[in-house]
């Protein structure tokens, strides 16, 4: 495990490029939508949830790549170590390397948009649910891409689909917070959607490594 977070933070996918870009999409929406915080207040759950999301990608294409390039990939397959694990290893690294630093810094660049008070509890909470799932997702992607050439691009196209209902419930949860409406259901859906990516994906995506390792 400190070796997958030594290699995310080396590679470029460490908290501060994805906090870096965070930022600078919410510095960037008032200047593109006008700077009435009626207007901003409305639109924050979901500006914010998408700037979560498209921080996550800048790192997914690096998650196998450096064992990939150093051989040690080929290796870690024939391993005793269930694949499974290494990609569950590989996914809480990137969690914790770029998801958890954006779940702790929404709350505070939602006062930027003017996101409601109770909004930012709820903010977080979802962040906190919903950003494992796509983690989890995007080593999905990273393992059907690992070895092609260019396939950052290729990556997000497959993942950016898969995102949108973590996406959609997310925002949801930061919405109904802000209102002061009832959470509860759709924060069982996001629960339900990382519970299943997490009981699903790392097969899927060691299935997808024994493939393109062949």
């Amino acid at each position: 495990m400190s070796r997958d977070l030594m290699l995310a933070v080396r590679a470029g996918g460490g908290f501060g490029l994805g906090l870096a870009f965070f930022l600078i999409v919410v510095v960037l929406v008032p200047f593109g939508v006008g700077p009435e915080t009626g207007r901003l207040a409305l639109i924050a759950p979901g500006v914010l949830w998408i700037g979560a999301l498209l921080a996550c990608l800048l790192s997914l294409d690096r998650i196998f790549a450096l064992d990939r390039e150093d051989g040690a990939l080929d290796l870690l397959v024939t391993a005793p170590l269930p694949l499974e694990a290494l990609v569950l290893g590989k996914s809480l690294a990137h969690w914790l390397t770029t998801g958890l630093p954006l779940c702790l810094a929404a709350p505070a660049l939602g006062i930027l948009l003017n996101l409601g008070w109770p909004g930012h509890l709820w903010l977080f909470v979802s962040l906190l649910i919903g950003t494992p799932a796509l983690s989890l997702i995007g080593a999905f992607g990273a393992a059907l891409t690992v070895g092609l050439r260019r396939g950052g691009m290729l990556l997000s196209i497959l993942v950016l689909p898969l995102y949108v209902p973590t996406l959609l419930f997310g925002a949801e949860i930061a919405r109904r917070g802000t209102e002061g409406m009832a959470v509860g259901t759709v924060l069982a859906l996001l629960g339900a959607v990382t519970l299943g990516c997490l009981a699903v994906l790392p097969f899927a995506a060691a299935a997808a490594l024994r493939v393109n390792l062949r």
